[in-house]
């Protein structure tokens, strides 16, 4: 795989996925307020108050550059309301034709199955477009997102990044 294909959006039986976009800045903000504590302090708000709704604004107007696949919003139909983001990150924990899975839901999101079934399809795309391996990074204690991961078909690799402070970071693989 040579220029990875692009990925503009999906859709599912409750979602649709689709392209950030930097008026959205405010939620994928309010996702950093909202992480665990156990999260790394460089994966929250800092003391500055950083990253900053505009820091994010920017990032998101770097990603609609990119004609690549990437992180995509996660919308509920009917009501239009964007829940959090899931896609692929390049280039990844394995080379460069095997991107990394993301995802990352609103806390008021959690528990509705919204994050397997925005996965699923990301999957499944990626699956359709030739990729022979995905990879995902996730905490020994996000039990949840460890739950998905298993639902979707990832395996832990028992690759473990220990960290006795916020908990042990596990890779996991899923071929197809």
């Amino acid at each position: 795989m040579s220029l990875p294909p692009v990925l503009d959006s999906l859709e599912t039986d409750r979602l649709i996925l689709r392209r950030r976009r930097v008026g959205e800045a405010a939620i994928y903000h309010q996702l950093w307020t909202e992480r665990d504590l156990r999260v790394p302090p460089h994966r929250r708000i800092n003391s500055e108050g950083r990253p900053t709704v505009e820091d994010i604004a920017a990032q998101v107007r770097a990603e609609r550059e990119n004609s690549g696949p990437g992180i995509l919003a996660v919308e509920r139909k009917g009501t239009a309301d964007v829940i959090g983001y899931c896609g692929l990150i390049f280039p990844g924990n394995g080379s460069p034709d095997e991107p990394e899975l993301a995802y990352e839901l609103l806390r008021a999101a959690h528990g509705c199955g919204y994050a397997t079934e925005a996965s699923r399809a990301v999957v499944t795309w990626a699956s359709e477009a030739g990729y022979r391996r995905l990879w995902a990074t996730v905490w020994d204690w996000n039990v949840a997102s460890r739950r998905v991961l298993e639902k979707l078909g990832f395996r832990e690799t028992g690759r473990v990044e220990p960290d006795s402070v916020y908990g042990h970071s596990l890779l996991t693989v899923l071929e197809f």
